[in-house]
């Protein structure tokens, strides 16, 4: 067993007198991969900002990497940490080359201009967007990708500054069957392999869960279900309780998750 890449302690976060995170306690191991999974408006996205340094608690102690926020270099902090969000992509410069959105990770910059890269960062470059089945994508534009491909590059970006811990905001909404699919086979790929960072995936449909993926949270109104490894945390009992229906859960021979409505 590693380390510990973050820990939470008692972490709120309110806006606006919202309380959108309440008493979070949390630690992830540097060889785990965490699937954080609950409604709209649970606050999934909320906790993951704020353990990508992207968002300081109201109250509580968070520690990232060996480092305590608030007491350390956010800019530097976040050049271990690679995150893959929508809303990184809506900033993503529009005449923007697949290559060079990719490249730009190394100094946690969007849009290239006249820094200059060595061989190793290129190699380093190519090499994850062909693992990312994005090769034939190399001088394309980022604005003229389909969603799918969009979603590809941008975990390929994330991975560029070789991270410490990987943070995925719902990598699969907005795709189409297949997409999903491709892109759920490629990170239970990056899960299952010993050398990736500790990964956290966030997401609120169960089938988009890759096989791999170690340990679950499961969030509602700002605060924590139930959380643990994942084969004794996904119940339909804790589910049901998580998204406010009874449910029906399901876990196929290939190690993905299935859940139903049940209604009598």
């Amino acid at each position: 067993m590693g380390g510990q890449v973050l820990r939470l302690q008692d972490v709120a976060v309110r806006r606006d007198g919202a309380a959108l995170l309440r008493g979070i306690d949390w630690a992830v191991g540097e060889d785990e991969r965490w699937v954080v999974i609950g409604p709209n408006g649970a606050g999934k996205t909320t906790l993951l900002q704020v353990v990508g340094a992207l968002l300081y608690p109201t109250e509580g102690e968070v520690e990232l990497l060996g480092e305590r926020l608030g007491q350390t270099n956010v800019l530097e902090l976040r050049t271990r940490i690679g995150l893959a969000s929508s809303a990184l992509a809506e900033k993503v410069p529009p005449d923007e080359k697949v290559i060079d959105l990719v490249l730009t990770a190394s100094y946690a910059i969007l849009g290239r201009w006249n820094e200059e890269y060595d061989s190793h960062d290129v190699t380093r470059a190519v090499e994850l967007i062909d693992q990312l089945g994005c090769a034939h994508l190399i001088r394309r534009r980022f604005s003229t990708l389909s969603e799918g491909e969009r979603k590809r590059v941008q975990i390929a970006r994330a991975l560029m500054p070789d991270p410490e811990m990987l943070l995925l905001d719902e990598p699969a909404a907005g795709l189409d069957l297949g997409g999903r699919e491709d892109l759920v086979r490629r990170l239970s790929a990056l899960a299952l392999d010993p050398r990736s960072p500790a990964m956290v995936l966030v997401t609120h449909h169960v089938e988009e869960i890759p096989a791999g993926f170690t340990h679950v949270m499961l969030l509602r109104h700002g605060t924590v279900v139930a959380q643990g490894p994942i084969d004794y945390v996904m119940t339909a009992d804790n589910l049901s309780k998580t998204f406010g229906v009874p449910l029906t859960l399901e876990r196929g021979r290939d190690g993905r998750w299935y859940a139903r409505a049940h209604y009598l």
